[in-house]
C-alpha cells in the first residue's frame, strides 16, 4: 500500500475524479509525488521506466482537465502508460506489472475502462482516436448529449510510422467536401527524440526545427470567428496567407497542410503552461495537434543520462542506479545473431542490415558501429523495412531484415507481395519467436510459423540451440531466395557456438535418438524439453530444423516404422509446423495417430516464458503427460535407458 506520509496527495487519488478535487495550484506537487512513486515502484520490480517518467506532467494534466473515462484518452506506445495506470485505479497494484496475473505493461481494455484502446505495437493511436471521435460525434448528436472529447497521445518514435500519417491525412481532410463534419479530436505529439534508441529520419529532423508562436495561434483563432465559413473565399485566402507567414518562423507547416491546427512546441514538463494550453485547445473545434517537447527519464538523473539503458529495467536501487552486470554470461540467441552479422559482414561485402527501430533489441548495436554504411534503421516502419530489403536484393545485395516476430506481422503484405512473389534473396532474422513472456500477447510471436509456412518460395528454419542458430543464419544467407530463421527471446540450452559459416542441407532434419513405438518431431526451441520427455519414455526424437520444407523422406519413414507421431512447437497449433506434418501424411494416404502439441488457440496473458510454456503444456512434464494421455501403455517403458547418440540424416 502507498505510504500517506511520503505521498500525502497521491495517496488520496484512487481514480482521476479524486485528482480533479484538488486545486490547480497543487498539480505540480502531485506530479512530483507521482514521479517519485513511479521510480520507487519500478525500481522495486522492474519494467518500462524512462518513457513513463517523461509524461508525468502530461498524464496529470490530461486526467485533471478531461472527464476520463467518459472523455477518451488513447495512448500510443503503451510503455508510456505506467503513470496513467497509477492514476486510474492501479496505484496499489502497479508493483505487479508484467507479472503473472498482475497489471499489464500496456493499455488493456479488459483491465480498465480507462484503457480505451489496447496497444503494444506503435502508431495506432491517431487511427483509433479518429474512429472514436467519429462514432462519438454521431452517437452524442443522436442522444442530444454534450460531445465527449477524444485525445490521442503519440510519441516515443511512433510518429515515424506511415500509419500515423495515414490517419492524419484522413482526419485532416474529412471536412473538405463541406458536408462531412470535421472530427473534434486532439493529437498530442510527445516529442522526446527517442523510441527505444534515438529517433531517426526526416520527420524527426523536421520536428526538431519546429518553433511555436502563441501570437500566431491567437490571431488564427480570432480570424476564424471573424471570417466564418472555412470554405469561403476570404477564409481560404487568409489561411494561405497564414501558412506563408508562419513558414517564416516554422520551417515546416506539414501538420497544417494535412488539415490540423498546430500548436507548439511547448515544454511538456511546464505543468502550468501545459494546463493553460490544454484548456484553450479543449474549446476548439476540428482536428488539433499539440506538440510538446519532453525528456525521456525526466526527474531521474541516471535515466536522463542513459535513456537507452533505462528504457526498461530490472529491479534496482534508486539511490545507486542499475548495477552493471559483471562476468561472462551465456549468450542469448540475439547475441548469436549480432555476432554472426558482424562476422558475415567482414566476409561478404554484399551483406546489409535493416531494422525497424529495434537496434538494441535485435542485437545490432555492434554492427551499427562497425558497419555504419551497411546499417539501416528505418524507424518504426516495418512495411518499408521489408520492401527496402526487396529493393536491395533486386540489385544483388544480401539484405538481412532483423525484426521481431510480432512486428513482422505489420509487414506481412510486403513479405508476400514484394519479396516472396518475386523470389528475392532476403533473409529474415526473426527474434522473439514463440511466447515472449512479461510483455504479453501484443509481443508474443505465437503465429509466425503459421503465417510463414503458407507463403510459397519461403524457407523457414527454427534452431534447437545457439550453434544451430548460427548455422541456420549462414544457410539462409547462402540460399538464393527468401528465407527466415526464427528464434526465441533469451538463452538456449547453452551449446557452444562454433566460429565459421557452416551451413545445413535445406530441408534435412536431425535424428537425435532412436526409440519407439512413438516418434516425437520437435521444432526449434521445443527440442530440449521434448528430448527429455522422449528419453523418459524411450521414444524416437527428431530435431526437425526446417518448418519448410519439411524433411519429407524422414517423416514418411518414421510414419511407416512407428505407431504414432507427436509434433511439438512453440507456435499456435492451427496452421503451424505440426499441421505441415499432418498435411504431408494426408497427401501420402498415411493414416496413423498424430498428437499435435503447441500453443493454445487463445491470446495468452503476460507471465514469464517458463510459466506460459508450462501453462500450454510445453515443458517436460506437460509433454510427457500429453503423450501418456494418448498412449498410456508407454508409462512402463524405458524410464532409465540412456539417450542414444545423435545421427544426422
Amino acid at each position: 500500500m502507498i505510504d500517506p506520509q511520503r505521498y500525502p496527495r497521491l495517496s488520496r487519488i484512487a481514480v482521476p475524479a479524486d485528482l480533479r478535487q484538488f486545486p490547480e495550484e497543487e498539480l505540480t506537487a502531485i506530479a512530483d509525488e507521482l514521479r517519485d512513486y513511479l521510480i520507487e515502484q519500478v525500481a522495486r520490480v522492474g519494467g518500462h521506466f524512462g518513457a513513463g517518467l517523461g509524461v508525468i506532467e502530461l498524464t496529470v494534466a490530461l486526467h485533471y482537465l478531461y472527464d476520463t473515462p467518459a472523455d477518451r484518452l488513447v495512448w500510443d506506445v503503451g510503455h508510456q502508460t505506467y503513470p496513467h495506470k497509477i492514476l486510474t485505479g492501479r496505484r496499489d497494484s502497479i508493483h505487479t506489472v508484467k507479472q503473472k496475473d498482475g497489471v499489464a505493461p500496456f493499455p488493456k481494455r479488459e483491465e480498465s475502462e480507462y484503457d480505451t484502446f489496447g496497444v503494444g505495437h506503435s502508431s495506432t493511436s491517431i487511427s483509433a482516436a479518429l474512429g472514436m471521435a467519429v462514432a462519438l460525434q454521431r452517437l452524442d448528436e443522436d442522444r442530444n448529449a454534450d460531445p465527449r472529447k477524444v485525445v490521442a497521445v503519440i510519441g516515443d518514435g511512433a510518429m515515424t510510422a506511415g500509419m500515423a500519417f495515414e490517419a492524419l491525412a484522413h482526419a485532416g481532410g474529412m471536412g473538405d467536401d463541406g458536408q462531412t463534419p470535421e472530427p473534434d479530436m486532439l493529437v498530442i505529439l510527445n516529442d522526446n527524440q527517442m523510441s527505444i534508441s534515438e529517433n531517426v529520419g526526416g520527420v524527426t529532423r523536421m520536428l526538431g526545427r519546429l518553433t511555436g508562436s502563441r501570437t500566431l495561434n491567437a490571431i488564427r483563432e480570432g480570424g476564424k470567428k471573424l471570417l466564418g465559413d472555412k470554405h469561403g473565399a476570404p477564409a481560404r485566402f487568409v489561411r494561405r496567407w497564414e501558412e506563408h507567414w508562419k513558414g517564416m518562423f516554422v520551417p515546416s507547416t506539414m501538420f497544417e497542410e494535412l488539415g490540423f491546427h498546430y500548436t507548439g512546441p511547448i515544454d511538456g514538463h511546464d505543468l502550468p503552461a501545459l494546463v493553460s494550453t490544454l484548456k484553450t485547445l479543449k474549446t476548439l473545434k476540428g482536428p488539433q495537434l499539440l506538440h510538446i517537447v519532453t525528456t525521456k527519464g525526466k526527474g531521474y538523473e541516471l535515466a536522463e543520462g542513459d535513456q537507452i539503458g533505462y528504457h526498461a529495467v530490472s529491479p534496482f536501487d534508486p539511490a545507486q542506479g542499475m548495477a552493471r552486470k559483471a562476468g561472462a554470461k551465456q549468450p542469448t540467441y540475439t547475441d548469436v545473431f549480432g555476432d554472426w552479422m558482424c562476422d558475415m559482414a567482414a566476409a561478404d561485402p554484399k551483406l546489409m542490415g535493416i531494422t525497424p527501430a529495434m537496434r538494441e533489441g535485435s542485437g545490432l548495436v555492434r554492427f551499427s558501429r562497425e558497419y555504419p554504411q551497411r546499417y539501416f534503421d528505418v524507424a518504426i516502419a516495418e512495411q518499408h523495412a521489408v520492401t527496402l530489403a526487396a529493393g536491395m536484393a533486386c540489385e544483388g545485395a544480401k539484405p538481412v531484415c532483423a525484426i521481431y516476430s510480432t512486428f513482422l506481422q505489420r509487414g506481412y503484405d510486403q513479405l508476400v507481395h514484394d519479396v516472396a512473389i518475386q523470389n528475392l534473396d532476403v533473409l529474415f532474422a526473426i527474434d522473439r519467436g514463440g511466447v515472449v513472456g512479461p510483455d504479453g500477447a501484443t509481443h508474443a510471436g505465437n503465429l509466425d510459423l503459421s503465417y510463414l509456412r503458407c507463403v510459397p518460395n519461403m524457407v523457414v528454419m527454427a534452431p534447437a540451440d545457439e550453434n544451430e542458430c548460427r548455422m541456420m543464419l549462414s544457410t539462409g544467407h547462402c540460399y538464393e531466395g527468401p528465407a527466415a530463421v526464427r528464434y526465441p527471446r533469451g538463452t538456449g540450452p547453452g551449446v557452444p557456438v562454433q566460429p565459421g559459416f557452416d551451413t545445413l542441407p535445406i530441408g534435412k532434419a536431425e535424428l537425435r535418438r532412436h526409440g519407439g513405438p512413438v516418434a516425437v518431431l520437435a521444432f526449434g526451441a521445443m527440442v530440449a524439453a521434448a528430448e527429455q520427455a522422449a528419453h523418459s519414455l524411450d521414444l524416437t526424437l527428431v530435431n526437425m530444423r526446417f518448418v519448410k520444407p519439411l524433411d519429407r523422406a524422414l517423416v514418411l519413414d518414421l510414419a511407416r516404422s512407428h505407431s504414432g507421431l507427436v509434433t511439438v512447437e512453440d507456435n499456435v497449433i492451427a496452421g503451424g509446423a505440426g499441421s505441415g506434418v499432418a498435411e504431408l501424411l494426408a497427401a501420402e494416404g498415411i493414416t496413423l495417430p498424430v498428437l499435435h502439441l503447441g500453443l493454445p488457440d487463445a491470446f495468452q496473458h503476460h507471465a514469464s516464458r517458463e510459466q506460459l510454456l508450462a501453462e500450454a503444456g510445453l515443458d517436460v512434464d506437460g509433454i510427457r503427460a500429453a503423450v501418456l494421455a494418448r498412449w498410456p501403455e508407454l508409462e512402463s517403458v524405458g524410464l532409465d535407458k540412456p539417450a542414444a547418440q545423435s545421427a544426422s540424416l
